[in-house]
């Protein structure tokens, strides 16, 4: 047995003797300064024995105390000069007699006397923050010098969340796990990247995202596995640093947050984007000094932070991390959920020539709105890519002639449980059986005598129809600009209707246009006589200019406009925009591309290039369908756009234009259109 000098025992006591009390003066002196941060249980004990009245800002790891909240607990310890008032910050993550602090976002102020819960705040309320530390000091005070009781409270908000808890069925607690947002709202998916997390700068930077005004709806720290990080960037497979990135990404913990629309911004993901800078470090550094990536990042691929590129890829994100997020509409905030179920519906040329309007009286009568239709002339190419697991029958010749001898109505039909009730009203697709078992289904009542195919198609399932809906009515983009007569009183509203329309908002941009760029965008108009009052008017304040992103996007944009004269627009179309907020045909508030071309011009002006995503076929080709509109450039009597009573102002033949854009949409008469130039 080695026995050790009594001296060397005697000094290693003292020593840690002298350690012990050297850590209790460093932990005391954390607790009597001026805002003193707990981060541990055992600081916890500490603090609830400082004598006087003790203010404990409890925040979240990953959101840290807000400064703006110790600026003023500063400013009000400066004020008061009261030795007996306290201020500090408490994680609640890491504190025992927290944990029910935990997950609520609302900042949560707690107010200990003697160790007592003696008040309770919930909200960055200043004021009534001020006035509740100058009473509950008055009170603690009170209690010091005359030794009247003290009285103690409970957080009232916490034992209403245990009686809710208590009462809740298991269906109610999934249901609240979901993170639900308002339709109208805007999101999209930030990424705090490992080499961020891992230099200890995630708090810092989502104090940054919050102080820079974006909204944090949802946060969780997650490794991702190689699997994953695989799954997540399989958009850029292809890409020479491929396996570099997934290694990366998998090789630590990244923080995930679901961030909402910057103050002011129509849409997150720009804004978003536009602060975390370009993903090239020198390229941030060089023109974007104040971004995150310029400031955080130390090359491309350990670039600090994530966002995604676009709306489209924002919902996938979302679904890949946070499954349980979803949007409501605005009925469904109200308590009436809606499942509106989309599905494709084709009347084949024979009865589409003469029993068109019979066969939309049908869809009307039975609950379907209509949200897309066009005519469309179909090639065999075409007719065989859409039909491909129908090739091999003996039906397929009659179906491909059918399907080329005339221009197929297309129409995509919307109402809870579309799929299942269209199939069920156009009944069996032999048309003897159709006539023998359902003699009123739409089959066997619109059957053409001596034609073996039935005239009528349906999808078969969900997926079906989305793919075949796609086929039909592939995504377009086109411009929308709100003018400066709309932008001050009038932008929120037509941003909420194109949100609840369905349009996606891909690029947004906010400018004053100078005098040479207003004459650039509206130079087809340049020799009539209104151009120099058009090109003022356009320059004399913010205009917004957006694109936006939806099936048949352009033709239903002009239909939400309206027509060009607001006079016009409230006998024509009354719940149009220009009809609700125009004052004339010079201020009417709105301007849209005319058609696929001119939408691509003016958005290649104003955004630059932007990539549009060609309709792949299977076999790799692009799918281009012909409208019937295109091959007699006939004008459409339903789009709720005509000449306005000012010719000079309406009239806007295009000098020159050769129609030649994407013949997958369709266009109206080039000579009869106003909004091109207006």
């Amino acid at each position: 047995m080695l026995l050790l000098p009594q001296v060397g025992v005697t000094g290693h006591m003292k020593q840690s003797e002298s350690l012990m009390e050297s850590e209790r003066m460093n932990s005391n002196s954390n607790i009597n300064r001026a805002e003193a941060s707990v981060t541990n249980q055992e600081q916890w004990e500490e603090m609830l024995a400082t004598k006087g009245l003790t203010v404990v800002d409890v925040y979240q790891q990953w959101c840290g105390p807000c400064r703006a909240v110790v600026s003023l607990l500063r400013k009000i310890k400066n004020e008061l000069a009261d030795d007996l008032l306290h201020f500090a910050t408490a994680e609640a993550d890491s504190i025992d007699t927290l944990e029910k602090y935990r997950g609520k976002c609302e900042p949560t102020f707690l107010f200990y006397g003697g160790g007592e819960l003696v008040a309770v705040l919930r909200g960055a309320n200043a004021p009534l923050l001020q006035r509740i530390i100058v009473e509950e000091l008055a009170k603690e005070k009170l209690v010091l010098e005359t030794g009247v009781e003290r009285k103690g409270v409970t957080d009232e908000g916490l034992v209403e969340d245990e009686k809710k808890d208590e009462e809740k069925t298991p269906e109610q607690s999934e249901e609240e796990d979901s993170i639900i947002v308002p339709a109208s709202k805007s999101y999209t998916v930030a990424i705090i990247k490992p080499d961020a997390v891992a230099h200890g700068k995630a708090n810092e930077l989502i104090m940054k995202i919050q102080d820079a005004g974006f909204e944090i709806l949802a946060q969780e720290e997650r490794t991702l596995t190689e699997a994953e990080a695989r799954d997540f960037y399989q958009h850029k497979a292809e890409e020479a640093c491929f396996e570099e990135l997934v290694q990366f990404m998998s090789s630590g913990p990244s923080h995930v947050l679901v961030l909402s629309q910057v103050e002011g911004s129509a849409n997150v993901v720009p804004a978003w984007r536009e602060y975390i800078g370009p993903a090239d470090i020198e390229e941030a550094r060089r023109e974007k000094p104040e971004s995150l990536r310029a400031q955080y990042g130390t090359q491309t691929l350990f670039n600090a932070v994530h966002g995604s590129e676009d709306i489209d890829q924002a919902s996938r994100e979302l679904a890949f991390f946070f499954p349980n997020f979803r949007t409501v509409s605005a009925t469904e905030q109200d308590g009436e959920e809606e499942r509106v179920e989309r599905t494709l519906a084709l009347i084949r040329p024979d009865v589409a020539r003469e029993k068109r309007e019979e066969i939309l009286a049908h869809i009307h009568k039975s609950g379907f709105t209509v949200a897309l239709q066009r005519d469309v002339l179909l090639t065999e190419e075409q007719v065989r890519q859409f039909y491909f697991q129908h090739v091999e029958e003996d039906y397929f010749p009659a179906l491909l002639r059918s399907m080329t001898s005339g221009p197929v109505l297309a129409l995509a039909l919307g109402r809870t449980g579309a799929v299942y009730l269209w199939k069920n009203i156009l009944g069996p697709s032999d048309v003897n059986e159709a006539k023998d078992e359902n003699p009123e289904c739409l089959r066997a009542q619109f059957a053409v005598e001596n034609e073996p195919i039935n005239q009528l198609h349906g999808s078969e399932s969900l997926e079906a129809a989305e793919q075949e809906i796609h086929f039909f009515f592939p995504k377009q983009k086109t411009l929308a600009v709100i003018k400066p007569d709309a932008m001050e009183e009038h932008r929120d509203n037509i941003l909420q209707e194109i949100r609840g329309r369905g349009f996606s908002v891909t690029q947004v941009k906010e400018a004053v246009l100078s005098r040479d760029m207003a004459e650039e965008f509206y130079k087809e108009q340049r020799e009539k006589p209104f151009f120099k009052q058009l090109v003022e008017f356009m320059c004399r304040g913010p205009c917004l200019m957006l694109v936006l992103t939806k099936e048949n996007a352009v033709e239903e944009w002009r239909v939400i406009m309206g027509p060009t004269d607001p006079e016009q627009a409230k006998e024509t179309s009354p719940d149009s925009l220009r009809a609700r907020f125009a004052s004339d045909i010079l201020h009417n508030s709105v301007h849209g591309s005319s058609n696929e071309q001119h939408a691509e011009e003016k958005i290649r002006f104003i955004f630059g290039d932007i990539c549009s995503d060609a309709e792949l076929t299977a076999d790799g080709g692009t799918n281009t369908i012909t409208s019937e509109k295109e091959q007699d450039n006939s004008s459409d009597e339903n789009t709720g756009m005509s000449r306005s009573s000012t010719e000079e102002m309406s009239d806007n033949h295009h000098e020159g234009d050769q129609h030649d854009s994407d013949p997958c949409s369709p266009q109206r008469e080039g000579s009869d259109d106003p909004e091109q130039g207006n």
